[in-house]
């Protein structure tokens, strides 16, 4: 067995690659661990969200701040070179031909930190999901 120096645990191969920093349980803990720059971004990218999607809620899923109602609506995250925006398969599709600009794939958008976020984009594309979701509900 080896044990991480860093975090503690113990893994079967010696020198195994993981995530040893503490967990983050809540989206103020995501944000508040980047620069002010990444900051302002996240930040604002929530409120949009929460604008749109009043009745969701906030959680963590996959190491990402998520927006909840009844399932996950959307998810984003602070990369390196871009604001990683999840939408789902069905969000990426639907809008597609506004997309053109960006890298995207089956269910994740790319906004890279080298042009103006589209926080508008953001908007219609969860205000997309959340009437999505609400759909299922009344059927």
């Amino acid at each position: 067995m080896w044990k991480c120096a860093k975090c503690g645990r113990e893994f079967k191969a010696e020198g195994q690659h993981h995530f040893c920093s503490a967990p983050i349980n809540t989206v103020d803990e995501y944000i508040a661990q980047f620069q002010d720059d990444k900051k302002a971004v996240l930040e604002k990218v929530r409120a949009v969200i929460h604008e749109v999607a009043p009745r969701a809620t906030e959680k963590m899923a996959w190491r990402m701040p998520t927006f909840w109602q009844g399932e996950n609506i959307v998810h984003f995250a602070a990369m390196k070179n871009h604001l990683g925006f999840y939408p789902g398969e069905n969000g990426v599709e639907h809008f597609k031909d506004s997309l053109t600009e960006y890298r995207a794939s089956k269910g994740a958008i790319q906004f890279p930190y080298t042009k103006p976020i589209p926080y508008d984009l953001i908007a219609e594309i969860t205000k997309f999901r959340v009437a999505e979701v609400e759909s299922r509900k009344t059927k």
